[in-house]
């Protein structure tokens, strides 16, 4: 099987290099990924007739998912949605969170994980290509 990953120079942002990542299958599939918040670039598969496209929405720069307000893509963070008027209680305490949506909080915030940096591993071996990515929050 002709399984593969290749890796390419995406840009830069806040002094980090970014990365795209292109796994291949043995049937043309591809799907590009890039460590900038985990996003989803492009995914190209066969339509009936056989004739490849995209068909995930995605953008051609990095620039354009940084400036994006959007999580167009990426990996949300340690919760999707809202929560309600920024605050939670645990345990007795409340806890005031960054109002990023209005008065609630959206996403992780306004620097959620879609807008971080992520470490990335590829690996290839016969039959099957990994990425994988890692991002460490406290």
């Amino acid at each position: 099987m002709n399984v593969n990953i290749s890796k390419r120079q995406f840009g830069t942002t806040d002094g980090q290099d970014v990365s795209l990542y292109t796994l291949t299958n043995e049937r043309g599939c591809q799907v590009s990924i890039t460590n900038y918040g985990g996003a989803l670039v492009s995914l190209k598969t066969p339509d009936r007739h056989g004739e490849f496209a995209d068909v995930a929405l995605g953008f051609e720069t990095l620039e354009e998912y940084v400036g994006n307000p959007r999580y167009f893509g990426g990996l949300i963070g340690r919760h999707a949605n809202r929560i309600g008027l920024g605050k939670f209680r645990l345990n007795g305490t409340e806890f005031q969170l960054t109002q990023n949506n209005g008065v609630n909080h959206l996403h992780d915030g306004a620097k959620g994980f879609d807008k971080r940096v992520w470490t990335a591993r590829d690996e290839t071996s016969e039959g099957f290509a990994v990425l994988r990515l890692e991002y460490f929050s406290v």
